[in-house]
């Protein structure tokens, strides 16, 4: 079984209500570990990006763990300022 097989036995078809909350659980797991890997690429503990961006260790952690979401003004200012990098969005239809 593949995975989008599983997920529509799962978890219905894209477009139906669960499916598109585990969608939406996933983007915001994979932003957490795309930070993650980029502090760690940049060499900076949490407190350091925290220092660098004006916010907490806490909060840093928090988006890196999935346990809170980040607007696009805070992740654009944490890739920027914190990671000196450049944040790009997409949209598919």
């Amino acid at each position: 079984m593949t995975l989008e097989e599983f997920k529509e036995k799962n978890y219905g078809k894209r477009g139906t209500k669960k499916r598109d909350e585990l969608e939406a659980g996933y983007e915001n797991f994979k932003i957490g570990v795309l930070l993650h890997q980029a502090r760690l690429e940049k060499g900076l503990t949490q407190e350091q990006l925290a220092e660098k961006v004006g916010t907490t260790k806490s909060y840093i952690s928090k988006i890196e763990n999935n346990i809170k979401e980040a607007r696009i003004s805070t992740l654009q200012k944490i890739v920027e300022l914190g990671l000196g990098g450049h944040l790009e969005l997409s949209i598919r239809l």
